[in-house]
């Protein structure tokens, strides 16, 4: 992957994150299970701290 379509992934993921972050928030307050999206953020989480490693070693 290219140093661009490396910071592409990581723009598109936290906009995801940011979106289901909002979704979770309202899960909870609706008193929703909110299990499912808390492991997809912890995933995503895991996602980005990969490829802000490829992207330092883009850089490099």
């Amino acid at each position: 992957m290219t140093k661009q379509e490396i910071q592409d992934e990581i723009a598109s993921l936290k906009s995801d994150y940011i979106r289901i972050q909002s979704d979770l928030e309202k899960l909870d307050a609706a008193g929703g299970n909110v299990e499912n999206a808390e492991k997809q953020l912890a995933r995503m989480e895991d996602e980005l701290k990969d490829l802000k490693k490829q992207l330092a070693q883009a850089e490099n």
